[in-house]
């Protein structure tokens, strides 16, 4: 058992060292609606503050992740000419494909990573927080060639323009190394990349494909955030089992966000604890919207004993907490977090 941490900072760092503490490092992301029944009902301004998570997350971008219909009106275009409906509950879902015809990508007009746009709050951003473990998205790259493509259009690119997928993933790992480069300066403890592979109980590729086109992009800005002096973040919902072994040999440290309904967290503790450290865990399909306040209490001090045990554990639900959640479950769950002692 190592001294204890004396920051949130310091808990995640000493996870990430696989090192075994007494208190468990954890990260709650809520929807808007969520956070807005969880105020009401404790009579907070600030969801943040209650919470306490021990991650801070900023980045840079030109669309609000969540783009609210009274706001924005009922859709709203990215920096990347995407079309997204918008809405009141989540994120919305994209609309319009700029690449939907898979053309030339010559004709394509790439937005400049540097727009001063995407950069105005970035500083500020960066100070917030110094107490918590300070992760800067820097973007995507599959994720964000099918926002770009539409999903069943860049899918069955992979089998009829190969050499579209590449050269477009090419361009999106370089656009997401010229924003790792400049927020790397901010200093971050790490850097996140979010970029969905999973689906419910398997790849939506073969691993084969996966090895092809995304492994070795992954492998170049890892190496980049290394030799910065940044740990490295995952995010990809959904079952990665069978290719988690590739992201530890591409140096990947923080996998998220570890959804059990899709994977054995206790299996891929046994068998990749050693190499990587898994934020997430906390059932959200089921156990988060249906069970009782109890059951979510006696589930996060599971999580806490068995994932924590040797350290490379922060607890997380594995997915963004709806508003389908309870707010008795969701205090249960941040308080049993907060107060868990191995």
């Amino acid at each position: 058992m190592s001294s204890a941490p004396t920051t949130p900072r310091d808990l995640v760092q000493a996870a990430l060292r696989h090192e075994e503490t007494e208190r468990l490092p954890y990260n709650f992301m809520l929807s808007p609606p969520a956070e807005r029944k969880l105020c009401a009902h404790l009579g907070l301004d600030d969801a943040d503050a209650w919470i306490a998570p021990h991650l801070y997350f900023y980045g840079c971008s030109d669309k609000p992740l969540y783009a609210r219909p009274e706001k924005y009106g009922p859709t709203i275009t990215d920096q990347w000419g995407v079309v997204w409906a918008t809405s009141e509950f989540d994120r919305g879902y994209p609309l319009g494909h700029p690449l939907k015809t898979v053309a030339d990508l010559s004709s394509y007009e790439w937005p400049d990573p540097l727009a001063p746009r995407r950069w105005e709050r970035v500083a500020a951003s960066a100070q917030q927080h110094p107490e918590r473990f300070r992760v800067a998205v820097i973007g995507d790259l599959w994720e964000r060639a099918n926002f770009l493509c539409g999903l069943d259009t860049i899918l069955l690119a992979l089998r009829e323009r190969p050499q579209f997928v590449h050269a477009l993933l090419e361009r999106l790992r370089e656009y997401a190394l010229v924003t790792l480069d400049r927020i790397a300066a901010h200093q971050p403890d790490a850097v996140f990349l979010s970029d969905d592979y999973g689906l419910q109980r398997s790849l939506m590729m073969s691993p084969r494909d996966w090895r092809c086109f995304i492994k070795p992009h992954l492998l170049t800005l890892f190496d980049a955030a290394r030799r910065r002096g940044c740990r490295t973040m995952l995010h990809s919902c959904g079952c990665v089992t069978e290719i988690i072994p590739d992201l530890i040999e591409v140096g990947l440290d923080v996998l998220h966000p570890v959804q059990p309904e899709a994977m054995d967290v206790l299996a891929l503790k046994r068998e990749y604890g050693l190499d990587l450290t898994f934020c997430g865990g906390l059932n959200t399909q089921q156990l988060l919207p249906h069970g009782t306040p109890d059951e979510v209490r006696q589930e996060v001090n599971r999580l806490g004993r068995e994932l924590g045990r040797g350290g490379g554990y922060i607890l997380e639900p594995g997915i963004t907490v709806q508003e389908d959640v309870p707010v008795e479950n969701l205090i249960a769950a941040v308080e049993a977090a907060r107060g868990f002692e191995g």
